[in-house]
């Protein structure tokens, strides 16, 4: 493997997460079932063998569950994010602190630019950035100066549809991309080894792999052959509660 993740953050749910964004049109989220799977979702962290910190909710923000969007961690630093959505953007407050006790390196996301770490997708040292409602070309060009402080590199993938880019890609390492929806045509993806999702799966193809295991969400049965096929040993999770709110696999955690 050419990447070991040792280290995951998550925060665990509130109870106003039931009031989060959300564009899914699945209900609202029951908010007992949720820090169930919360709770199940962070000890296969553990099994996969990473030292998981849990940060207590914050009652201030629905969404804060969805730590991924207000940092970006790579193997050389860390960024604090400038998150697009407005009622979001202070889940970023605190998070300096927190990942002080892990990096010396940080950098940080400055209006006028915004930036959702979710639609930051990690290939090696390379970090594809997609120009979404959430993150601009400001946002953008702010990380990959930070990247290259630290001798990483960066690019832009315009998005038209998707809310990120992780909520239709999913790098699995190996040159494995999980594609749906509007990456599949596109160019800048046609050097990996793409793993087509069907689009009344498209919600699986934000999978998330572990140090050598593939997390699915539960209720994708089409998806989870394709990523065995593909040589992954496979996890299923049941997050249903957090779909209800756009959120996804990658969206609930940090993993470095």
């Amino acid at each position: 493997m050419k990447k070991i993740f040792r280290n995951a953050i998550v925060r665990r749910p509130c109870a106003e997460m039931v009031e989060g964004i959300t564009s899914a049109n699945l209900g609202k989220p029951d908010y007992k079932k949720a820090l169930e799977q919360h709770h199940n979702y962070t000890r296969v962290l553990a099994d996969c063998g990473l030292n998981v910190t849990v940060l207590q909710p914050d009652n201030r923000f629905p969404d804060s569950c969805f730590i991924e969007d207000v940092a970006l961690c790579t193997p050389n630093c860390a960024v604090i994010t400038n998150p697009g959505a407005e009622s979001r953007n202070g889940e970023k407050t605190g998070m300096r602190p927190i990942l002080l006790e892990f990096y010396k390196n940080m950098g940080e996301i400055k209006y006028p630019g915004t930036l959702d770490a979710g639609d930051v997708m990690m290939v090696g040292s390379h970090y594809y950035i997609g120009l979404s409602e959430r993150t601009n070309h400001a946002g953008a060009d702010q990380l990959i100066a930070i990247l290259e402080r630290y001798e990483l590199t960066g690019s832009t993938v315009p998005l038209k549809k998707m809310l990120h880019l992780k909520t239709g890609l999913s790098y699995l390492e190996g040159n494995n991309l999980l594609v749906t929806g509007e990456f599949v045509e596109m160019k800048e993806f046609e050097k990996f080894n793409r793993i087509f999702v069907d689009e009344k799966d498209s919600y699986s193809a934000n999978s998330l792999w572990v140090n050598g295991n593939v997390l699915v969400p539960k209720g994708f049965p089409e998806t989870l052959k394709k990523i065995e096929k593909a040589g992954y040993s496979v996890i299923e999770v049941d997050v249903s509660e957090f779909q209800k709110l756009d959120g996804g696999l990658s969206c609930l955690s940090l993993r470095f």
